[in-house]
């Protein structure tokens, strides 16, 4: 496998009905190392399926998906950031209590730039997480998964239920903290918003791959936004 490939997807295939619709139908894709991915497609489309495999937080039904060569396991845990779509931290934990659980968990987390990030946006490191707006429950979150060093950064719907400011803020969170030598894939239905960083798209339909090409050459070829292009796509 080329060393450049951070994720690999071969005959890819998942349902979670034995006579149901596929979510993920014949997969193949290949990511490098150094890009920002938009895995773009409406609610339904496979795009939490996708990101969960990576996490090995589910099984495919058939073919496999690779991380940096490997499946999905502790050992590419260590090399995976991952976002959920829904909250994931204690209400009663403090966002300082939060900081040290990443901490325990990941020997690449970066404490000093997490608590850095903290302090730009304002909020103490002694509130609770409960106590928090929801756009800042989904700002410290993000900060923590971007705090680690890793290899691949799996954001599963950052955007999704927060106001245009925080989504400004979360957009350029992810494009200061990523190295050239990592890969972030950011799952949204939020086209609009995020195609002025993206390097790649992914247009994710039905389970089904429909493009994948980078996204100044779609611009290009079709002569549209993005954002265009994924409405026509979309069609009902």
């Amino acid at each position: 496998m080329d060393n450049n490939i951070i994720l690999e997807a071969k005959g890819l295939y998942k349902t979670y009905l034995k006579h149901g619709a596929a979510a993920l139908d014949n997969v193949n894709i290949e990511i490098p190392l150094g890009r920002l991915v938009g895995l773009l497609g409406p609610n339904g489309s496979g795009k939490t399926t996708l990101i969960k495999i990576a996490n090995g937080l589910l099984t495919p039904t058939a073919g496999e998906l690779l991380i940096g060569g490997m499946k999905p396991s502790a050992d590419t845990k260590m090399i995976v950031s991952y976002l959920p779509d829904r909250d994931i931290l204690p209400g009663w934990m403090t966002v300082e209590k939060a900081v040290a659980y990443y901490a325990d968990f990941f020997e690449d987390f970066r404490v000093d730039r997490a608590f850095g990030m903290i302090e730009e946006l304002g909020v103490s490191r002694k509130s609770k997480i409960k106590t928090l707006s929801k756009g800042n429950r989904e700002k410290v979150s993000l900060i923590l998964a971007m705090s680690r060093q890793a290899k691949l950064y799996l954001l599963d719907e950052p955007l999704a239920g927060v106001d245009p400011a925080a989504r400004s803020y979360i957009l350029d969170t992810i494009v200061s903290n990523y190295s050239a030598d990592a890969t972030v894939i950011i799952s949204t239905h939020l086209i609009a918003d995020v195609e002025g960083i993206l390097d790649d798209v992914i247009f994710l339909k039905n389970g089904v791959i429909e493009r994948y090409q980078p996204a100044a050459e779609l611009r290009e070829t079709e002569g549209k936004s993005v954002d265009e292009v994924f409405r026509e796509v979309y069609r009902w």
